[in-house]
Order: C-alpha cells, then sequence, then structure tokens
C-alpha cells in the first residue's frame, strides 16, 4: 500500500541565528541545503519514490523538497502542491526575535510556556504589522478571517490536520506515496495526529531540520509501521 514521508525543512538561517521564524520566508542555511541533499540521498538509498508532493508556501521548505526531488531524479516530473496551512506556526510578535533574547526579557519561564504549552499563544500582531500575513501578496487569496496574529500548537492542528484528512488521505487510499515537506510544529501537530499523542506529550516531541519521518500503511489504510529513517 501507500507511504507517506514527512521531512523537516533543512536548517534556515534563522535558526542557525536562534530567531523566532514562524512564517518570516527566510533562507537555508548551508548547513540546511546539505541536510537537505541528504535527505534526498537517503531516500534514494532505501528505494523511496514518490507520485506526489505537498509543502507550504515557504522557502525553506519549498526549497527543500526541490533538493530532494532533484536527489531522486523526481525534480518537475511530479505534481507539487503548496498550502499555508502546512505553514509552520505563526509566532505573532515574538516572529523576528532571538530566543536567548526574549528570555531575558521576559523570563525563561514565560518563554517555556509560549514554546511549549500545547493551547498558549504568543503575544499577538497588529493588523498594521508587517509580520501579520493579511500585508503579504502571498497571501492574498486567503480569507483575512484564516490569517493568524499569533498561533498555539493547537491552532497549526486545527489547520494541518483537517487539510490532511481532506486533501492528502484521498490520495494516500489512491496508492500514491507522498513526501510532505514541512515544519516543525506542522509536522508535529499531523505527528500528534498519526500517533495519537496527547497534548500534554506533545510538547516533548521534538523534529530535527531534515529529519525524516516514514509512515506505511495497509491495505485497510491503518498504519502498518512509523519509523524516522
Amino acid at each position: 500500500m501507500s507511504k507517506l514521508v514527512l521531512v523537516r525543512h533543512g536548517e534556515s538561517v534563522w535558526n542557525k541565528e536562534n530567531k523566532f521564524t514562524g512564517w518570516t520566508n527566510v533562507e537555508l542555511s548551508e548547513k540546511g541545503i546539505e541536510e537537505a541533499k541528504e535527505a534526498g540521498r537517503k531516500l534514494k538509498e532505501n528505494g523511496f519514490t514518490f507520485d506526489l508532493a505537498y509543502t507550504s508556501l515557504l522557502k525553506r521548505a519549498n526549497d527543500t523538497l526541490n533538493y530532494i526531488l532533484l536527489e531522486l531524479d523526481l525534480y518537475n516530473k511530479i505534481d507539487v502542491i503548496k498550502s499555508y496551512k502546512l505553514n509552520e506556526r505563526h509566532y505573532g510578535a515574538l516572529q523576528g526575535l532571538n530566543k536567548d533574547e526574549t528570555r531575558k526579557k521576559y523570563g525563561e519561564e514565560q518563554v517555556h510556556i509560549w514554546r511549549r504549552s500545547f493551547s498558549v499563544r504568543p503575544p499577538e500582531l497588529e493588523y498594521t504589522d508587517p509580520r501579520f500575513p493579511g500585508n503579504d501578496d502571498t497571501y492574498k487569496d486567503v480569507p483575512l478571517k484564516d490569517l493568524p496574529v499569533s498561533e498555539s500548537l493547537l491552532d497549526v492542528y486545527n489547520r494541518v490536520v483537517p487539510y490532511y484528512l481532506s486533501d492528502i488521505v484521498p490520495n494516500l487510499k489512491n496508492n500514491k506515496n507522498i513526501i510532505i515537506s514541512a515544519h516543525g510544529n506542522s509536522l508535529r501537530a499531523l505527528y500528534k495526529y498519526l500517533n495519537n499523542i496527547s497534548d500534554e506529550d506533545i510538547p516533548n516531541f521534538e523534529i530535527s531540520t531534515g529529519e525524516i519521518l516514514v509512515y506505511e500503511f495497509d491495505e485497510n489504510f491503518e498504519i502498518k509501521e512509523h519509523y524516522k529513517l
């Protein structure tokens, strides 16, 4: 039956600089480019091929996917579907701030709650803030009410999982092998759903940059096997 592969994008320049990135469009670092290529090589060595790819509207995930598809000789050969619903969590007013400086300003405990709580949102942006997605042409076709001023992991779960069920599952059930190149939090939300992880336990789960998670489904669309590659 079908396989689903989840890949977190390679290290970005803001990962390297220890900044809250969220929906900010930043490039991969040199290390991130190598992580993306290595993910592609690893998938190739293990005999993976894909019929369809999904990614977010953010460059670091798009570029990671492109490097992987190049390694697999699938670049421009399969459909790539992009959706904001696979975007990283929006960090609100924290976006662009250095994490260590933010801890000094707000305290270790408060920043830990913002980063790791399942349902607590960071401070919200004003709608006039350039960091609000409604001020970015990329999202001009998305209803304003669907664009966040801040998100918790619960909010991310509530946009990623319905999209997975409505758009991705039908293709998996049609025996398509699918790769998703996305982000730490959008993939954590999907991992929570697929592995039935509790609200209390999911904050402790981390996906490293360039990491690959594999799900294999049986003929009844039950997860037969899941593992890190």
